[in-house]
């Protein structure tokens, strides 16, 4: 098991530190010896049944984890979102292992060649590109005219509530309050974080139709939980990055109004369709605390 956790921080450090890839490499090949080195091992000397193997496997993950948090590498929550890609590679690797030993018992060399894995999947992290812009997009319709909302969209003050969801209690950044120094496009709106300020230059002043802009700035994504240290790994710097957005306003002829969100993003982390769907998840969820907040501060202002 030590030589697989070792085996695991060679392939893991390689790719961030070397190569700054958070990618297969990490979250594929990493498990999968995890699961397929013990069991190859045990193997070797004596002939292990397949619930077995992934007991080792799985134990073997579980004590690479655990040094990732004593040794100030990782935090929970990235341990915790990238878990179900994390096990099923280290039960494939402890399946495979197995399967592997009980047909080369005698030929154990043919096995290295299970070592040009890390190299096809690191060779897979640097040739992929991930430039593209993905997006997500959040609606609520606001019992209030487009121009009381227009003006709570430009800048908002303090959200009072604080998030009451789990989501937001782990250390994941989360808005509260926005401001904006000018008008017009030109205009610099910065969105408060609690890491935090984004800094949003107005690409577009529509008023009171749509506003866009683009990221200039932004802070890290979240504080990571360790319960041993302060950590701060390297995908809190650049793996995640707001590229801009826009807020669009349309009128419903009941007299209220339709508020959409939309932010642009990259991820170069991969698989990146794993890893959108929790970024889907978190912005959507904030997209929805500063919507719920515009709406709440419209509708009071029109009773008002």
């Amino acid at each position: 098991m030590i030589i697989a956790i070792l085996i695991g921080y060679i392939i893991g450090f390689t790719s961030i530190y070397f190569f700054g890839e958070y990618g297969w490499a990490v979250f594929v090949a990493v498990p999968f010896f995890l699961g397929f080195v013990p069991t190859a091992i045990i193997g070797l000397r004596e002939n292990i049944p397949i619930n077995r193997s992934l007991k080792i496997g799985f134990t073997a993950l579980g004590a690479f984890c655990l040094t990732t948090l004593v040794l100030a590498v990782e935090g929970i929550i990235c341990i915790i979102m990238a878990s179900p890609l994390m096990a099923v590679s280290t039960m494939v690797g402890a399946l495979v292992g197995n399967w592997l030993i009980k047909r080369n018992r005698q030929r154990s060399q043919k096995l290295y060649s299970i070592i040009l894995l890390p190299i096809l999947l690191l060779a897979m992290d640097l040739s992929t590109n991930s430039s593209s812009h993905l997006e997500v997009k959040t609606s609520i319709e606001i019992a209030a005219p487009v121009g009381n909302v227009w003006a709570n969209v430009v800048s908002f003050g303090e959200i009072a509530e604080q998030p009451t969801g789990w989501l937001f209690k782990t250390g994941i950044a989360y808005p509260t309050h926005a401001t904006i120094d000018g008008r017009g496009v030109g205009a610099v709106r910065y969105c408060h974080f609690t890491t935090g300020s984004f800094v949003e230059p107005i690409t577009i002043w529509d008023k009171p139709n749509r506003l866009a802009f683009r990221v200039e700035d932004q802070p890290t994504p979240m504080r990571e939980l360790n319960p041993f240290w302060d950590v701060h790994p390297p995908h809190l710097d650049g793996y995640f990055q707001s590229k801009k957005g826009e807020f669009r306003l349309s009128a419903t002829p009941h007299g209220t109004t339709i508020l959409e969100g939309t932010t642009w993003y990259n991820i170069h982390i991969h698989p990146v369709q794993y890893w959108d769907v929790w970024s889907k998840f978190i912005l959507h969820k904030i997209h929805y605390r500063v919507l719920e907040h515009i709406k709440t501060s419209s509708e009071e202002n029109l009773k008002g």
